[in-house]
């Protein structure tokens, strides 16, 4: 088992976590990010990554997120 040097996440759901940790592991190589293909990645819908993508925006962890842009989608920006 790694060890990892993330911010606490106590205050999140399961989905919220599973969403942050995904931005953590590839916003390290990529920058902008579609809720469609975050959903998809995670099994779940574009819609449910964007509701619970405002606890992480609003939050106090090492992955910095905004909202980017809506053409098509909601694209969040992405600051690891």
């Amino acid at each position: 088992m790694s060890a990892t040097t993330a911010a606490p996440t106590t205050d999140l759901t399961d989905k919220q976590e599973r969403i942050l940790n995904y931005l953590r592991e590839k916003g390290v190589t990529k920058t902008y990010f579609k809720s469609r293909l975050i959903g998809e990645a995670l099994g779940l819908s574009a819609k449910e990554v964007g509701s619970n993508m405002t606890a992480i925006c609003e939050g106090n962890f090492d992955v910095e997120v905004e909202k980017w842009g809506y053409s098509s989608g909601t694209t969040w920006k992405v600051t690891v």
